[in-house]
């Protein structure tokens, strides 16, 4: 490393030790997985220590910044502060609590601060949809008619009429609903959603490459948004609530009743499956919660679907994509404001921006050909020239 390089990054240290974030160590700890004692030993701390740091009881110096940094693989700005912080009112809505440890919820979570940290650089640039979602909280001791009424009022207050939802990623954004991927690293962690302070945020997994399933996810996670004000997250009883909702809005009862068979009909499943766009599990299930389908005929469905295995039949091709802040961050650019103009902006490193806006556009990594030393008026696949960099975008 040259000596001009290694006077900057100890100019860096330097700077975030005296304007050090506790919550932004806390959020790259946590966004790396790893336990305070872990983090400790990585950098010949006690676990005490890095408490301290995270509870603003203790600044650590320039040279404990610098093995922080190293550490965490973050550049020691990452901890200076002077970049907001997501006010976090509410529990974020994981989809089972038992299915997934605290770790790796905090991962999720930590992951979701990034993100939010971009959307909200982006949003000094351009002017997002507006957070829409209508708020409709449950009565108390609720039953399945009255989460089937909400469902119903939120298709109205969305402007849907009769018939399926086209496009139920596009249809949130549309509402100021930001929807990602999580990171490969978070893979365990189903779909979750959170207000990251006014604007809802939806995180899907990135494992499930499938249409039906990706729409009834985020309808589900649409459900926790608009019902679950103050509910406790992760209960069977919640998730119960917001998947009653998903089937709701997606497949109103008063609709789609008559349009099931009396008996197991797959070519009629398939061609309901095509229509509405949701599995064939679900729609199995939609006929025996609304009577349609007896307890034996739904047995029998769920069985032969079961051993039928993923992916079911009748394939619908891969997941609906978002696509707010993949056209917000174009927008930028064609005023004149560079992705590395809003990263800048934003403090955080290129490579989390990246990665954030990797998940948020679901595009393949992009090749671009940059030198310094090229020829600049030689015009090579995507208008740059030089030598090949994979970048994600």
């Amino acid at each position: 490393m040259s000596t001009t390089r290694q006077r900057q990054r100890q100019g860096e240290a330097e700077f975030a030790s005296r304007a050090f974030d506790p919550e932004a160590l806390t959020t790259a700890r946590q966004l790396r997985g790893l336990r305070k004692n872990e983090l400790a030993k990585k950098i010949g701390l006690t676990p005490a220590a890095v408490s301290q740091y995270e509870l603003s009881q203790s600044r650590p110096s320039a040279t404990v910044v610098a093995q922080l940094a190293m550490a965490l693989g973050v550049p020691a700005a990452f901890f200076a502060g002077g970049h907001p912080h997501p006010s976090m009112p509410s529990a974020a809505h994981f989809r089972s609590l038992r299915a997934t440890t605290q770790l790796q919820r905090d991962q999720a979570l930590a992951f979701g601060k990034i993100a939010w940290q971009l959307v909200t650089t982006v949003e000094k640039y351009v002017e997002l949809p507006a957070a829409s979602l209508p708020r409709l909280p449950l009565p108390i001791d609720p039953k399945r008619s009255d989460i089937a009424a909400i469902a119903q009022q939120a298709r109205a207050t969305f402007g849907l009429h009769r018939g399926p939802v086209p496009h139920m990623t596009r249809l949130l954004e549309s509402h100021g609903v930001v929807i990602m991927e999580l990171p490969p690293v978070s893979e365990r962690v189903d779909a979750f959603s959170h207000w990251y302070g006014s604007r809802p945020l939806v995180f899907r997994n990135p494992l499930k490459n499938d249409r039906p399933r990706s729409r009834f996810d985020v309808a589900h996670e649409a459900g926790h948004l608009i019902m679950h004000l103050d509910a406790e997250p992760g209960s069977r009883i919640v998730e119960n609530q917001a998947h009653d909702f998903a089937a709701e809005f997606l497949m109103p009862s008063a609709e789609i009743v008559d349009e099931l068979p009396r008996r197991l009909d797959w070519d009629k499943l398939y061609s309901l499956k095509r229509r509405w766009g949701t599995s064939l599990k679900a729609i199995v299930y939609r006929a025996h919660a609304i009577g349609v389908f007896r307890e034996t005929t739904y047995k029998r469905a769920m069985m032969t679907l079961s051993q039928h295995g993923d992916p079911e039949p009748c394939d619908l091709g891969p997941r609906e994509s978002p696509l707010l802040l993949e056209s917000a961050v174009r927008l930028c650019e064609e005023t004149g404001v560079t992705f590395d103009d809003i990263v800048a902006r934003s403090g955080l490193p290129l490579e989390l921006a990246d990665q954030v806006y990797a998940t948020a556009t679901m595009t393949r990594p992009r090749l671009r050909l940059t030198s310094a030393e090229a020829d600049k008026d030689e015009v090579l696949g995507d208008g740059e020239s030089g030598f090949l960099q994979l970048v994600d975008g």
